[in-house]
């Protein structure tokens, strides 16, 4: 008996070994197919990602004809957005706030008044390449992600650039107008080549702009370099150049940029400050092929001494100019420090905008940066004017980041609904 049992018990051992065997084999077999099915489907994707071509992408005429698809894409839905909807932006809006400056992934003092995020972010590349935070203390690796928080999110980055005075190591606010810095940083000029380094930083800079694991995205920004030229308290101002050697400058950078380091997730941005008039805004003006977005700095008219009719007039004429050039209009930079004002939200700032036709078809309106007590452009929640710009985020024109459509995707906008 003890024979047959053993007899029996090899006869199990070795049919559960089959069967083990066999199962192991149609387990791999099966993840062979799996692993098949998706190296096809990776192939696939990768064509698709790389070499399909939405021939719509063609018809978007931006500064850089190669621009990414996701460039072109929210320089297009700029266009659109603009028809019905003005955007609210903050600068630095996520890295700090009244009263704190803590780090974290997400907090803004316009979030904390009236529940919504701003749907447009701005930020300055000042101090880039001399130390690892800018000239507002922000940690230029912190800014990185914040602007890549921003891209996932769906809203959109602008960065302008205090760059400090390259002929003598001043701030952008030194004005000696001996020095003639713009002169000095085209070709042939013997700043030329600390010009060039300050760009490879960042060149640098905006290629760490990625998101993804498999397919990486570039995160596309609308830069605005030497914003404010109208006025004369940066030495790339009206006293410091003339209109030729500004257009010079601006052509060789977006040429440096776009053509030799090969960045194609930019638009360009030209902002004066205020204007007397077409002849004054395009003083400066490099030529169609070299902007994408008219803009408008614009704090003296929504002060206290302020005209918001000036303001409105100015509009009006940018977005002229902007829609003549099949461009986009924007309020680049403005606001009313401290905002004494408890209903300038409604009464002013709005009421400049939205009260003319013409006026308010621009893409976006940005809010200078929040500091301290004495120096902020948004409400936070303590402040006086906190009521009132809730009752102003509620207004069906102003769009948040909370409603913002798919902006880096070609396709019928549809602003998200409560």
């Amino acid at each position: 008996m003890y024979d047959d049992f053993r007899n029996l018990n090899t006869r199990y051992s070795t049919h559960s070994k089959f069967i083990i065997q066999n199962s192991e084999l149609n387990i791999m077999k099966y993840l062979k197919y799996v692993g098949v099915l998706l190296l096809f489907a990776s192939a696939v994707g990768i064509y698709y990602y790389k070499f399909y071509e939405d021939p719509r992408y063609a018809l978007i005429k931006t500064t850089d004809a190669n621009a990414s698809h996701t460039t072109k894409a929210l320089f297009d839905n700029l266009k659109n957005i603009s028809k019905e909807k003005i955007l609210f932006g903050h600068q630095d809006g996520l890295a700090y706030g009244v009263g704190w400056n803590e780090w974290h992934k997400k907090r803004s003092d316009v979030k904390d008044v009236c529940g919504k995020y701003p749907a447009v972010f701005g930020w300055d590349m000042s101090k880039l390449g001399l130390t690892s935070y800018n000239i507002d203390s922000v940690d230029f690796q912190q800014m990185k992600d914040w602007m890549k928080e921003v891209y996932k999110m769906g809203g959109i980055n602008t960065v302008s650039w205090h760059m400090d005075n390259l002929a003598n190591g001043g701030s952008s606010w030194d004005v000696q107008d001996s020095l003639r810095v713009v002169a000095s940083i085209l070709p042939n000029g013997k700043n030329h080549e600390a010009y060039k380094k300050k760009l490879d930083h960042f060149v640098d800079f905006v290629n760490d702009l990625e998101v993804g694991f498999i397919f990486k995205e570039k995160v596309p920004i609308i830069f605005r370099p030497f914003h404010e030229h109208t006025g004369s308290w940066f030495w790339w101002g009206a006293k410091f150049c003339t209109p030729e050697e500004y257009k010079s400058l601006w052509k060789f950078t977006v040429k440096y940029l776009r053509d030799e380091k090969g960045l194609d997730n930019i638009l360009y941005a030209y902002s004066p400050d205020i204007f007397r008039d077409e002849a004054h805004y395009l003083e400066c003006y490099p030529g169609d092929e070299w902007v994408d977005i008219l803009g408008l700095d614009d704090y003296h008219d929504v002060g206290l001494l302020g005209n918001i009719e000036h303001l409105t007039e100015r509009l009006r004429t940018v977005v002229k100019l902007a829609e003549e050039r099949d461009k986009v209009a924007a309020l680049t930079e403005t606001g009313f420090e401290s905002i004494p004002n408890e209903t300038w939200w409604t009464d002013k700032l709005l009421s400049g905008i939205k009260n003319d036709p013409e006026a308010k078809k621009i893409a976006w309106v940005l809010l200078w940066r929040n500091d301290r007590p004495d120096h902020h452009y948004a409400p936070y929640p303590e402040h006086g004017s906190a009521a009132n710009f809730i009752k102003f985020s509620e207004d069906p024109v102003m769009l948040f980041a909370d409603k913002l459509p798919e902006i880096y995707k070609l396709a019928s906008l549809e602003i998200k609904e409560n």
